[in-house]
């Protein structure tokens, strides 16, 4: 890593707003070079709460000299009755960790004569992804006490052993792509022929974010999915024990461009299969959800910002899966039944679902909100035309600031005596949390996410796990 240098402007305002804490130059600058080697040089984490990491690391590299000091001093007095001295924590110092590339720290929690609050970070993995998306991810655990989380990262859905997509040029038409389009599809003057499935008008503006009407009528079908239109099974594969289809909404659909169509790869009806673009950080929660995820930067409404990777499964599988499991942490997987019936009536060996248990990207980490979420998951249709095979992305569903938490409703009964997996306690701290109302007041409030075995045990309901 070359110098730093003041004529660097980010270097200068690092160094201005230590120099009002008085805190010279000389001090500042190794251990900001420190920090940047060790954040791949990475200028997100030094400058987030006014480079709060940058000041942390110099009073903590402070505290260290002082303890050396006195350290050195009281071993040197020979005669006296002097406690055996307790191993000092190295406060600024990296180590190897669990993944490859990826770094420790440890800084103290320090209050200033000025009053500003420090923040202590225990653990700091640089990049999660291993280099697999176009950004890094780094986790941090501000707490300090739990182990760093085991799977392996993955920037795509891949098939876990029985389900079946079917990803062929072949069967996507003519009438589905839009071969003659040129450059950017957005910027024609008329909408192609990819946009039929938004009522022939692009989800995306010109911005790269969802357009609100768009947005609000996802929402609606969030909220009041009854009022919309649904398909309902003969012989549903979620409903084996009752025999009769509760019905599955037919929601609103994105359809991206892809390898057919004649626009290039930065056209803005490409978004989700461009990967994540955002500044994202896994960090461990302080209110008994565990692991979740938060913006380093501003998003705001309708951004983008990570689509949710994992195993596809069966619901066969995924209901095996859980019977092995032993563990007691779990969530609630996502169920593929976008359109449901758009083609024929789904068997459970034909109906998927996703698991990042075992492998999966940031969007395992992402924890649930009642009601006042500030995600949304939004079907889009890129590589195949199979209604029960998209891609789940997640969109903003208002403007989020730097630092706040991404959460995502799952939409649970927690109520429901009949599920097989308890719903665990939600620690979601929204005013209008579910879990808060007395039993029986409970209605259903959106879509409900199951995946069920071909043979069920009489009287059972759907197994629905995913673990962080």
């Amino acid at each position: 890593m070359q110098p730093l240098l003041l004529t660097d402007e980010k270097v200068r305002k690092a160094c201005e707003t230590t120099r009002e804490l008085k805190i010279p130059d000389e001090k500042t600058l190794p251990v900001l070079s420190k920090l940047l080697q060790e954040n791949g040089e990475n200028w997100n984490h030094i400058k987030l709460d006014n480079y709060t990491a940058l000041i942390d690391a110099i009073y903590s590299l402070d505290e260290e000299e002082e303890e050396d000091k006195k350290q050195t001093e009281t071993s040197s007095n020979r005669g006296k009755n002097v406690d055996s001295p307790v191993t000092l924590k190295r406060k600024y110092e990296t180590r190897s960790a669990t993944s490859g590339g990826s770094s420790t720290e440890e800084v103290v929690k320090k209050q200033t004569s000025n009053g500003v609050r420090k923040k202590k970070y225990k653990t700091i993995i640089r990049d999660i992804t291993k280099g697999s998306e176009s950004v890094e991810i780094s986790l941090v655990d501000e707490v300090g006490s739990e182990q760093v989380p085991k799977f392996t990262y993955i920037p795509h859905n891949i098939v876990y052993q029985s389900a079946y997509v079917h990803v062929s040029l072949a069967r996507i038409s003519d009438d589905d792509c839009c071969g003659s389009c040129k450059g950017d599809c957005l910027s024609a003057d008329f909408p192609c022929a990819c946009a039929r499935e938004t009522g022939g008008e692009y989800a995306y503006s010109k911005d790269g974010l969802l357009k609100e009407e768009f947005l609000d009528t996802c929402l609606k079908m969030k909220k009041a999915p009854d009022t919309f239109s649904k398909f309902y099974c003969q012989d549903c594969p979620l409903e084996r024990d009752n025999g009769k289809c509760e019905g599955h909404l037919i929601r609103k659909f994105i359809k991206e461009c892809w390898r057919k169509c004649g626009c290039d790869m930065m056209c803005g009806n490409r978004v989700v299969q461009r990967g994540i673009k955002c500044q994202l950080q896994v960090y461990f929660t302080q209110e008994g959800k565990g692991w979740g995820i938060r913006t380093l930067q501003d998003l705001p409404k309708g951004t983008f910002v990570f689509e949710y990777i994992g195993e596809i499964l069966t619901n066969t599988e995924l209901y095996e899966r859980n019977i092995r499991s032993t563990s007691e942490r779990h969530t609630y997987p996502v169920t593929l039944d976008a359109d449901w019936g758009s083609e024929k009536d789904l068997k459970d060996e034909e109906a998927l679902c996703l698991d990042a248990t075992i492998c999966g990207n940031v969007a395992r980490f992402v924890n649930h909100r009642c009601e006042d979420a500030n995600l949304i998951d939004i079907p889009v249709q890129i590589e195949t035309p199979d209604r029960h095979y998209y891609h789940i992305a997640f969109f903003t569903i208002r403007d989020v600031k730097a630092m706040d938490e991404l959460t995502w409703d799952y939409l649970i009964d927690f109520h429901d005596e009949s599920h097989p997996v308890k719903a665990f306690k939600c620690c979601c701290g929204s005013e209008l949390c579910r879990d808060k109302k007395p039993k029986g007041t409970q209605g259903k409030s959106g879509e409900r996410r199951k995946a069920v075995p071909a043979k069920k045990q009489a009287g059972s309901k759907a197994v629905a796990v995913k673990r962080k």
